[in-house]
C-alpha cells in the first residue's frame, strides 16, 4: 500500500508537470493535493514498517510530538486544499467568464501559501500543550502511531484545558473548511439543474465526482474519530478510521483522480511514451 501510494501520487505530480495543457488552477491544487497525501503517509508508514520489522514498538517522547505535530498539520493542509479545491469548482462553473480573472496564478499561490501557513500554525499549540502534560499511565499507547486522543487517554493531568483547545482549533479548521465545500457545492449543484443540456450535466458531475468522493472518504473517517468526548472513544473503531484517511485514501486518490479523468489519463500516456522512446 505504501508503494503504491509512493508511485501513484508521484506520477500524478509528473504527468502534471510534464503537459503544458494541465497547467491549471485545478491540475496545480491536485499536484499540491498528491504532494501531501505523499508527505502525509510518510509521517505514519515508514514508522509502522521498522516496527513490524524490528518487533521493537518504540518511540522517544520528543519523536512521538514531532509525529504528532506532523499528523495534524498535514492532515489541516489536506483539509484546507480540500476546501480550495471546491471553490475553485465553484467558480469554475458558477462564474465561468471571470474564472481566468478570480483564479488568476497570483491567488492560487496565495491560497496554497495561506493554507500551508494556517496548518503549520494550528498544531503548534496543541503539541507545546501536550508537551507538558505528565503521563502516569501505562507507557504502551493503543494506536500504530502517536495520535491525539490514544495519547489523552494515557494522561494523568488536568485535560480539560487541552480539550477546549482542541475542540476550538477543530471547529476553525474542520468545520469552516467542510462548511465552504457544502457551499461550494450548493451552488454548484444550483446552478447545474438549471443547464437544460444534458451531456453538459453530466460533464460537470464527472468533474465534481472525483472531489466529492475524496472529501467524504477524508472528512466521513475524521469526523468519526475526533469529532466526539474522548471518554466515548474506542481504540479499535479509532485504529480502523485512522487506517482509512492515513493510509487507503492516499493510496485511492490517484485512482480516484486518474481513472476518472481523461486529461490525467492522456498526461500519463504521453509521459510513459516519452520514457519509453527516449530509452536507448
Amino acid at each position: 500500500m505504501y508503494l503504491v501510494t509512493l508511485l501513484g501520487n508521484l506520477l500524478i505530480i509528473l504527468a502534471i508537470g510534464s503537459d503544458q495543457h494541465l497547467h491549471t488552477p485545478m491540475y496545480f491544487f491536485l499536484a499540491n493535493l498528491s504532494f501531501i497525501d505523499t508527505c502525509f503517509t510518510c509521517t505514519i508508514v515508514p514508522k509502522v514498517l521498522v516496527d513490524i520489522y524490528t518487533q521493537q514498538h518504540a518511540i522517544s517522547h520528543a519523536g512521538c510530538l514531532l509525529q504528532m505535530y506532523c499528523f495534524m498539520a498535514l492532515a489541516l493542509l489536506d483539509d484546507f486544499l480540500l476546501a480550495v479545491m471546491a471553490y475553485d469548482r465553484y467558480v469554475a462553473i458558477c462564474l465561468p467568464l471571470h474564472y481566468t480573472t478570480i483564479m488568476c496564478p497570483q491567488r492560487c499561490l496565495l491560497l496554497v501559501a495561506m493554507s500551508w501557513l494556517c496548518s503549520s500554525l494550528l498544531p503548534f499549540s496543541l503539541t507545546l500543550h501536550m508537551a507538558q502534560l505528565s503521563f502516569c499511565a501505562s507507557r504502551s499507547i493503543p494506536h500504530f502511531f502517536c495520535d491525539l486522543l490514544p495519547l489523552l487517554k494515557l494522561a494523568c493531568s488536568d485535560t480539560r484545558s487541552f480539550h477546549v483547545t482542541m475542540f476550538t482549533e477543530a471547529a476553525l479548521s474542520g468545520v469552516v473548511p467542510l462548511a465552504c465545500v457544502l457551499v461550494s457545492y450548493a451552488h454548484i449543484m444550483h446552478t447545474t439543474l438549471r443547464i437544460p443540456s444534458t451531456g453538459r450535466k453530466h460533464r460537470v458531475f464527472s468533474t465534481c465526482g472525483s472531489h466529492l468522493t475524496v472529501v467524504t472518504l477524508f472528512y466521513g473517517t475524521v469526523f468519526l474519530v475526533y469529532f466526539q468526548p474522548s471518554s466515548s472513544y474506542s481504540a479499535d473503531t479509532g485504529m480502523v478510521a485512522s487506517v482509512i484517511y492515513t493510509m487507503v485514501t492516499p493510496m485511492l486518490n490517484p485512482f480516484i483522480y486518474g481513472l476518472r479523468n481523461k486529461d490525467i489519463k492522456r498526461a500519463l500516456w504521453r509521459l510513459l511514451c516519452w520514457r519509453r522512446c527516449s530509452a536507448p
